[in-house]
């Protein structure tokens, strides 16, 4: 997503994030015509998917001299991602930090002269104690819950030498990829106070500490060279524009045929060319297509020939977390600029003050309980006060992630078993069709990073079909 990634040392404040308004040049933005629907028409190469992984394709496609059609099933682009408003302040409501580990992205925002802000860092932090919470310097609680993660962690060098390649020891790997974050938490025998620390940090991350894999977190951890600051800070920095704009940024240089409100119902390979039909009665042909949206979206659609076992079995395990949220709150409450950290188990896992307002302040939250209406004031102010008794919530907006028919799930967190059994199969092409998400990257998988990469990957596979 991005991912939303539980936030951490660095000490991470989702910053207020401005987006890029204007149109993209050279790049049509059309919405379906009702009347344009029995149309067939052709291009070199479709995108199924504007979010990071399908605009990187789209352009990549393009600099080989490509004519390429993008087909996006939302009124917007960015996928994932996505910058929008909130009491008069621009937020994200999706991915939005960056980091220089993570050079795809990195490198872009570089190259499109995209400033870098980093969020400041935090005065205290609220954190579990035995009996409740309590206030701690972050030097001690990230310190602390920092080992903590080294400890969790410590098979990583052995099981990830190379975090870009993460088979690389397969064979070892599927000893623990039946592991999940649960198991190793059990196994490691920890203290009560120990275990709130630990599963705040790791059960949030993947929709839960029985859902996530062991592995995932290793292989994460193994891309922050092994390192608690790193780990902390990949949360820190992002585009001083926001991520609507940088996404707009690649899509301009993609010069596609952009359509919205596009939600495909079909793609068929023929053989000689692919055909793909949209829900609003559209039918497009190229001579070959790449899917640049969530795994968790994958069986929603009718692949004809039909999706490979590892296909359909990845889509219904899900790989994007789907109990995701994300939002954002102005309240009144004598926290301050406190990082608010929960146990597994609390309806919101974590809260991050972002910035002080005339008469009240500014929070970004993440949540992983269903039953939280996080567009409810009064359900999300309950929420709050189990951990800041006098917290209220003035104004409130959400996005449940799993919950929008687009995406049907957060920032991916594999599940136990589909890093040795799925990984490979699911980024190999499909005839004439390759698939292109954050989802499936080999490194940053729930990252724009990872989209990147994907989205790359994907446009190298289908290209041949369609070179001129």
């Amino acid at each position: 997503m991005s991912g939303t990634k539980t936030p951490g040392i660095a000490l991470s404040r989702r910053g207020v994030l401005t987006a890029a308004t204007a149109a993209a040049a050279h790049t049509v933005l059309r919405p379906p015509s009702a009347s344009a629907a029995p149309a067939r028409t052709t291009s070199d190469v479709i995108v199924v998917g504007a979010g990071f992984a399908g605009v990187t394709a789209a352009r990549a496609l393009r600099r080989r001299g490509l004519r390429v059609r993008v087909l996006e099933a939302r009124n917007r682009i960015g996928g994932r991602t996505w910058t929008t408003t909130f009491e008069g302040e621009q937020v994200e409501m999706g991915g939005v930090w960056v980091d220089p580990l993570q050079t795809h992205v990195w490198r872009e925002i570089e190259n499109q002269g995209i400033g870098i802000v980093a969020d400041p860092a935090a005065e205290r932090a609220l954190f579990p104690t035995t009996t409740g919470f309590g206030y701690y310097h972050p030097e001690e609680a990230f310190g602390w819950q920092g080992a903590l993660l080294a400890r969790f962690s410590e098979r990583a060098r052995e099981l990830f030498p190379d975090a870009a390649n993460p088979l690389v020891r397969a064979d070892l790997l599927r000893r623990v990829d039946p592991q999940t974050i649960r198991d190793r938490l059990d196994a490691m025998r920890l203290s009560v106070l120990d275990e709130k620390w630990l599963t705040g940090a790791t059960g949030g991350l993947g929709g839960g500490s029985e859902r996530g894999a062991y592995t995932q977190f290793l292989h994460l951890w193994a891309l922050c060279n092994h390192n608690a600051d790193q780990y902390y800070g990949i949360n820190t920095y992002r585009p001083a524009s926001g991520m609507t704009s940088l996404a707009r940024a690649i899509l301009t240089e993609a010069a596609a045929d952009v359509r919205l409100n596009s939600p495909v119902r079909s793609i068929i390979d023929t053989g000689r060319e692919v055909v793909v039909r949209t829900r609003t009665g559209a039918s497009y042909t190229a001579a070959s297509v790449v899917v640049a949206v969530p795994v968790n979206v994958w069986n929603t659609i009718e692949f004809s020939p039909g999706l490979t076992v590892e296909r359909r079995r990845a889509s219904s395990q899900t790989f994007g977390v789907p109990t995701a949220q994300k939002l954002w709150l102005r309240l009144r409450t004598s926290l301050g600029n406190t990082y608010v950290h929960t146990p597994e188990g609390y309806p919101i896992h974590t809260l991050v003050p972002i910035k002080q307002l005339a008469d009240s302040q500014l929070m970004v939250g993440f949540s992983g309980d269903q039953r939280l209406d996080v567009n409810n004031v009064a359900q999300v102010e309950r929420a709050v006060r189990l951990v800041v008794p006098d917290a209220t919530v003035l104004a409130v907006r959400g996005q449940h992630w799993g919950a929008d028919p687009h995406a049907l799930g957060g920032g991916a967190f594999r599940r136990p078993r589909q890093l040795t059994g799925l990984l490979n199969a699911v980024q190999l092409p499909h005839g004439r069709i390759s698939f292109a998400t954050s989802d499936i990257a080999s490194g940053w998988s729930g990252y724009v990073d990872g989209a990147m990469e994907s989205g790359l990957r994907a446009a190298e596979q289908v290209a041949r079909f369609a070179s001129r």
